[in-house]
């Protein structure tokens, strides 16, 4: 193997007898003409006069045309480059050098191995000189691991395999289905309804949750990952709207089942703190990890995320809300950059193998309908429907009742639909769940009408007591002892008797 020094301190890997021999075997071989060609660029090729010659032999191949002497030399004549390439007797020295066309593998694979070992030194040229200028280690590390990635991406040695060889894994897995019948494929997202027509969370999954402003979007996907973190499993949250702060106290509030309100104005109970307290305890078991970054792409998400899949695992992510995202790519307009984006969270969900939600803006035509959102209300892009495997929306049908329909009670208040409007492995369907605004939390309703809260399975690692009710918290005679000290260290808590309130306002 030849070697060119580069800059004085690097070396350009390349084989000219093995690029040689591949176009040798091209030329003499037809039936291995097609084969060669399909796995090589002319970029492959180190030799300039290479270049041209697989340039022009890919063009006569597109043109259902056999390579041979005549059809090669009178296509490198009608491109001008015959010169370039050292004329007619280069072209039938070409012939002469091969020692047997057999052996094309072991020259295609020489030649792959070169181009790819010039595309790493290429790709690390291009990192120092990257991280010689750059100012911020977070961009210098995502440009380093996008450049390695997309120089792996290249590699990409898929072929199409015969049936015979996939049905074995589909019967394995049909096979494994059988053994927990009656059982989810994915992970359970906490809400029966909804595990019923998705079959959980599955692995490679896009899943888009759209609804307009103020309807509970990220309510509910914060009340899904607690539900999946509860079970043991580890999630990464991208929230570009509110700060982990913010997120946090959310999800203590959800998973105490205390009020948003009254823990903003410091108006806890005994009970309550314990419960927080509680709640506290049982989040810092999992296995969430939350990136607040108000400016991201797909690129940084996927280096946060192939690093966090490394060292800790990881079997979820959610991305809160797709449309204040960026590609830091030029583009004519927004619809084109959110169809990048949209495409690029799909290959991260296939890449890293995990269920990944997406949370999603609606327009605003379904508030001058004032009915169900549907496909088209997706914002700013129709590749959204089309790259996620599950489409859901949020709908609040007491939010544009009439009084006298909720009297009635032909709308329920506070019940909200969750409509699944696109499952590309299942079945549609809408699902009533009950919304307590109080503590921004989603929860399942039975067939009686009574609400039903998620229990994470016997199986899980981690899980929460469950929280005395209202009712049950008012029935005690006297309140449990309290260590505010032990339970929450280095806080000052001004413990006061509960007093009556009033309906606390929705939070989302």
């Amino acid at each position: 193997m030849a070697k060119k020094t580069l800059n004085n301190n690097l070396v350009m890997p390349h084989s000219i007898e093995s690029e040689q021999a591949l176009l040798g075997c091209i030329l003499v071989d037809a039936r291995i003409q097609i084969e060669i060609s399909a796995f090589l660029s002319e970029d492959d090729f180190y030799i300039e006069s290479h270049k041209y010659i697989f340039n022009a032999m890919s063009e006569i191949i597109k043109e259902n045309q056999p390579v041979d002497l005549v059809t090669l030399t009178d296509k490198l004549e009608k491109q001008g480059v015959m010169e370039k390439v050292g004329g007619i007797d280069y072209i039938v020295m070409l012939t002469n050098v091969l020692p047997a066309s057999a052996n094309y593998n072991v020259y295609l694979d020489i030649v792959l191995r070169d181009s790819m070992l010039r595309k790493i030194i290429k790709g690390s040229t291009e990192i120092i000189s990257n991280c010689s200028t750059s100012q911020n280690k977070n961009e210098a590390l995502a440009h380093a691991e996008k450049t390695i990635f997309d120089i792996a991406n290249t590699a990409d040695t898929s072929s199409l395999v015969p049936i015979n060889k996939i049905l074995p894994s589909v019967m394995n897995n049909i096979d494994e289905l059988s053994k927990n019948a009656g059982g989810f494929r994915g992970i359970r997202t906490g809400y029966n309804g909804l595990d019923e027509i998705i079959n959980g969370l599955n692995k490679s999954d896009l899943l888009i949750l759209a609804a307009r402003p103020a309807v509970g979007k990220t309510s509910l996907a914060m009340n899904i990952v607690e539900n999946v973190a509860l079970q043991g499993y580890s999630v990464a949250v991208f929230s570009l709207e509110m700060s982990k702060e913010q997120l946090g106290q959310r999800m203590v509030c959800s998973i105490s089942n205390v009020s948003m309100k009254k823990v903003n104005r410091g108006q806890m109970t005994k009970a309550e703190w314990l419960a927080l307290a509680k709640g506290k305890e049982a989040l810092a078991q999992t296995k969430i990890y939350i990136n607040d970054s108000a400016i991201i792409t797909p690129a940084e998400i996927q280096s946060f995320c192939r690093r966090l899949q490394r060292r800790q695992g990881l079997d979820f992510i959610v991305i809160d809300y797709l449309q204040l995202m960026s590609s830091k790519k030029k583009f004519d307009n927004r619809q084109q950059e959110v169809t990048d984006i949209s495409r690029n969270l799909k290959i991260l969900a296939k890449e890293l193998n995990v269920p990944v939600l997406v949370l999603s803006q609606l327009s605003r035509a379904v508030e001058e309908r004032k009915g169900r959102p549907q496909m088209s209300d997706l914002r700013e892009s129709g590749a959204i429907e089309q790259d996620a495997d599950i489409v859901m929306f949020i709908h609040k049908p007491d939010k544009y009742a009439k009084a006298e329909d909720i009297e009635s009670g032909k709308v329920k208040q506070g019940v909200v639909e969750l409509i699944v409007e696109k499952n590309r492995s299942g079945a549609q369907g809408t699902i009533e769940l009950f919304f307590r605004g109080e503590c921004t939390k989603f929860v399942n309703i039975a067939e009686d009408g009574v609400v039903d809260n998620f229990k994470p399975t016997s199986n899980t690692r981690v899980g929460l007591e469950e929280i005395p009710s209202k009712k049950e918290e008012k029935a005690e005679t006297e309140e449990p002892e309290f260590n505010v000290e032990k339970a929450l260290p280095n806080v000052e808590v001004p413990f006061e008797e509960e007093a009556p309130s009033s309906i606390d306002d929705e939070i989302f």
